[in-house]
């Protein structure tokens, strides 16, 4: 497939109508059509449903867009690295991060390189584990942060000097909010939901052992702890995600024994690193050598 096909076809997804599509990208209508017909055909499946006055995308046509948007964003991540200037260390960093408060490490490292060189730009994006491995793996992140375990087959890592802990999410009217830190044996009958990363899925399932009822899996915290406020059920989270405080409903309570939390940012092994991302790598070591010494 041609580049300038899928950015045709992203047109007409976007404008979901053939006639509008054609006027943003200054071609004949008839043209683009034929084009989309030709993609259907190479394809050997059906990407729209064309009606009288929309196009919707079908299942398939979901799944081109998705990709035709990552493939995209890719090309021009390599185009803008291959046209910088040998003597300038420019360029862009992209960043994924989940819920964690090392992201402020992450931040240090950016205000210092940032006011060194002044020419390299940042993305950053949210999600959880599985959106920011999937982004490593397509080459549209250059760096992950990233909860242990991580596998260490696919991706290189540097541990961060940064430590967190789990634990239980409650109501501060709830008689558990009394307690110094939560056992297993304090979560019997409890409804509780938990992150869906199938590795903690297995460590807080063997931790709990047969003490508690798990009624689901969340990506994002938040959600998980607008359940927790209303009655819903408890959650397992990281200390200093949720704002508990006392104007919060919300309270933390640790988990023993101790649940401790090793963070690292990790890029995909044998993935080419721009002159920016190894001068982050670099301010990355430093940062972390000079907090050791501390």
């Amino acid at each position: 497939m041609e580049i300038r096909v899928l950015q045709y076809f992203l047109a007409v997804a976007q404008e979901e109508n053939i006639t509008k599509a054609a006027e943003s990208l200054h071609m004949a209508q008839p043209s683009l059509s034929t084009q989309m017909k030709e993609l259907e055909l190479k394809l050997g499946k059906k990407l729209f449903i064309r009606g009288k006055r929309k196009i919707t995308l079908t299942e398939e046509g979901m799944l081109l867009r998705q990709r035709a948007q990552e493939i995209i964003q890719l090309v021009e991540k390599t185009e803008k690295e291959i046209s910088l200037g040998n003597d300038i260390i420019n360029g862009e960093i992209a960043i994924g991060s989940g819920e964690t408060i090392a992201m402020s490490f992450v931040l240090d490292i950016i205000k210092k390189l940032s006011d060194e060189q002044p020419n390299i730009k940042y993305h950053l994006f949210s999600g959880d584990a599985q959106d920011i491995g999937d982004r490593l793996d397509n080459g549209l992140l250059d760096f992950g942060l990233l909860i242990e375990p991580i596998d260490l087959d696919k991706y290189n890592r540097i541990q961060l000097p940064i430590h967190e802990l789990w634990g239980l999410l409650v109501r501060k009217d709830d008689p558990l909010a009394s307690k110094k830190y939560i056992e297993p044996k304090d979560m019997k009958t409890l409804k509780i939901i938990i992150p869906k990363r199938k590795g903690l899925q297995i460590e807080f399932t063997n931790w709990l052992s047969d003490n508690a009822n798990i009624i689901g899996t969340y990506n994002l915290v938040h959600h998980a702890a607008l359940m927790v406020e209303k009655g819903i059920c408890y959650a397992f989270a990281i200390n200093d995600i949720i704002n508990t405080r006392e104007s919060s409903d919300l309270a933390f309570i640790p988990l023993h024994p101790n649940h401790d939390i090793k963070i690292a940012i990790v890029w995909k092994k044998y993935q080419y690193l721009s002159k920016s991302s190894r001068l982050f790598l670099d301010y990355l070591n430093h940062l972390i050598q000079t907090s050791d010494k501390k």
